[in-house]
């Protein structure tokens, strides 16, 4: 069985991966607040988890890993959402209101997260499903001494935890004395974070022992992933931007409802992206949607492909800040189309198998998920795929397939198109002018004029192989039939 070794944020190594039970792996990743469209920052995630979830399937089995990932539904910017829709004249009550709401934002951030090839998590709940076990959660806690209840308030001792900061690597006074806490009479020490908070008649809310209300945010994921993955389970992953406060919370609630159970056994977390060297900001105009990109609606003004989008991501390690940049779109389009145009040449009924993946990419995303490594194996069968005298060329077309597949990389833009073929009389026409205009070059030695024919070509989407053999014109995915009969009149009157 594979090796899977792991940066665990929490012990600040890599580690080998021993899954609790290798019959039933466990993962949470905290997912998005449906109030709006998933920005491209938000999209990181997905992918980088996303890969993580293929290839524990694959060591594992597709039936032995159970991924969860949450949706939270309620919170004040839904709820401002769906107030603003009121005062603009909806009659319908704030709940169905807001319920409408999230239902169209989860669908569009499926649609979006479909395009960049994300597999479905296993479980998605909603966090309003869950306020019953939100509220055991917290009572047990209160019970416990862990928490008190103040105002309508609930809100959790963070002293009553020695280890609150292990994750952050801060202590409780650093934090105080350097971060920005909520001051509130009713709080005991500045620190203490909310678990639940009181609602008016303007605000979705529900009932409790501590009056009708709602849950705090860090509570929500605490009590989803209990329910679903048990006091103990093998992996929290997430944005760095959640270590703190967000993930230090659920350690600290967690650990202290189940002492009985170690909540995650690794943490691990995705660096930030930044737009063209710049953070990702609505007042530098670089910020943008996924749908932008998928819509074309961006800097670039050019449609990218989910699967471009999903290269560029990938072609960073997930540790490390990611720019998104004009220049690494257009580059990783290019090298996408040339892989996928190279199988269906090779192999135009292909039909890719993500279990036949080549070995290399298992292997570098094994080391802490090298996805810019399994790119760099992709390269080299690419390399194979395209040399006809390789006794093997086809069987790596084939494992080409199959490792774009397994890597999210051949999916519908790109793995559904048919091979742009030349019509056999135009090619030869063009291969031929081609070669008369090499022939007058070789005596005037001013091969311009060749170049400029081979730009055209190029132009028209056409890649041009010139030997001492002859002229191979091959069409790639962008190939424009349209503009080839001009091009062979401008090669007869040379």
């Amino acid at each position: 069985m594979t090796e899977i070794r792991l940066y665990n944020s929490r012990t600040r190594r890599k580690e080998t991966f021993e899954p609790i039970d290798p019959a039933n792996v466990r993962m949470y990743v905290c997912g998005p607040t449906v109030y709006d469209r998933a920005h491209l920052g938000n999209a990181r995630p997905v992918v980088t988890f996303d890969v993580l979830f293929r290839l524990l399937r694959h060591v594992y089995g597709e039936g032995a890993v159970t991924y969860v990932r949450n949706f939270t539904d309620v919170d004040d910017k839904i709820n401002a959402a769906a107030q603003t829709r009121r005062a603009a004249g909806d009659p319908r009550s704030l709940e169905d209101l807001i319920r409408e709401r999230t239902d169209e934002t989860i669908g569009w951030y499926h649609a979006d997260m479909d395009a960049l090839g994300a597999l479905r998590p296993t479980r998605e709940p909603r966090a309003t499903e869950w306020i019953g076990a939100m509220i055991a959660m917290i009572e047990g806690l209160i019970a416990k001494g862990h928490a008190y209840a103040a105002e309508g308030h609930v809100l959790f001792r963070v002293r009553s935890y020695s280890a609150y900061g292990a994750l952050s690597g801060r202590s409780v006074d650093d934090m105080i004395a350097g971060a920005r806490v909520e001051v509130a009479p009713f709080k005991e020490d500045p620190m203490d974070f909310v678990l639940w908070k009181p609602s008016d008649d303007e605000l979705p809310g529900w009932d409790s022992p501590w009056g009708r209300g709602r849950p705090g945010w860090h509570i929500e994921c605490s009590a989803m992933a209990h329910e679903l993955l048990g006091a103990s389970f093998d992996i929290h992953g997430g944005g760095i931007d959640l270590q703190f406060p967000h993930h230090e919370n659920e350690i600290a609630q967690s650990c202290c409802a189940h002492p009985e159970g170690g909540f995650a056994r690794v943490w691990m977390h995705n660096e930030m992206l930044q737009v063209e060297g710049r953070k990702m900001s609505k007042s530098l105009g670089n910020f943008f949607t996924v749908r932008d990109l998928l819509d074309g609606n961006w800097s670039g003004g050019w449609k990218v492909p989910g699967e471009v989008i999903r290269f560029v991501f990938l072609s960073t390690h997930y540790r490390k800040p990611m720019d998104w940049t004009a220049e690494k779109a257009g580059d990783a389009k290019r090298t996408l189309e040339g892989w996928h145009g190279l199988v269906l040449r090779k192999l135009p009924d292909v039909v890719p198998e993500v279990t036949r993946v080549d070995e290399a990419v298992v292997e570098a995303l094994a080391q802490d998920l090298n996805t810019h490594e399994a790119l760099q194996a992709l390269h080299v069968l690419a390399a194979f795929a395209d040399d006809d005298e390789h006794p093997k060329c086809l069987k790596a077309a084939q494992s080409l397939a199959d490792s774009l597949a397994f890597l999210g990389l051949f999916n519908r833009c790109f793995g559904e198109r048919t091979v742009p073929v030349i019509d056999p009389v135009v090619a030869e026409r063009l291969a031929q002018g081609l070669l008369r205009l090499r022939a007058a070059a070789m005596k005037t030695k001013d091969f311009s004029i060749v170049d400029a024919g081979k730009t055209a070509l190029v132009a028209a989407g056409i890649e041009v192989r010139m030997s001492k053999e002859g002229v191979e014109l091959i069409p790639g995915p962008d190939f424009d039939p349209t503009r080839l009969e001009a091009i062979g009149e401008t090669f007869e009157s040379e």
